[in-house]
């Protein structure tokens, strides 16, 4: 399957800040301090990226953030409001298990995971973490789990069956 790059200039975005931390380099001359933020964007509709900034003011790390995260936005495949079928995504030590959800359930999941899951445009599934608490592994677990989920249509597709076939 080939990476559509997708145009975010012709999307409707909303952001929201993850993290902001404040990071030290140890010079000759003392302690250079700087900001790192974890943006999250996302249209609400199947779409959303993620990105980090650094910058010496939290403002200049927040849009270095942002335009990053425009830059690496996926497609996630939307099965009414929630997901094909339940993944696990894994990046570092942070693990995520994303299940789907019947109508009615909500965003079950905690901080960084529901910012990507809230922008993705999901709005009924639930989510656990296992591993790692640290916000970037967490978010970019997140998103390695997202990658991973594929329509019945597709798999069929790549079958060369029908989705009847595969269901049983």
């Amino acid at each position: 399957m080939q990476k559509v790059r997708i145009d975010a200039s012709q999307l409707d975005i909303k952001e929201q800040v993850v993290d902001i931390r404040r990071v030290t380099k140890v010079v000759k001359g003392g302690r250079n301090f700087r900001f790192a933020a974890i943006v999250v964007v996302g249209d609400e509709n199947g779409r959303v990226g993620i990105g980090s900034g650094k910058a010496m003011e939290i403002p200049d790390a927040i849009r270095k953030g942002i335009e990053d995260a425009k830059k690496n936005m996926i497609q996630v495949p939307i099965l009414g409001t929630t997901i094909p079928h339940e993944v696990k995504g894994h990046f570092g030590a942070g693990r995520v298990l994303i299940m789907p959800a019947v109508e009615g359930t909500g965003i079950i999941a905690g901080g960084p995971v529901r910012a990507v899951l809230e922008l993705a445009g999901l709005k009924d599934v639930r989510a656990k973490s296992l591993g790692s608490n640290n916000s970037r592994n967490m978010v970019n677990a997140t998103m390695a789990g997202l990658k991973q989920l594929k329509r019945a249509e597709d798999v069929a597709r790549l079958r060369g069956k029908t989705v009847e076939e595969i269901m049983g």
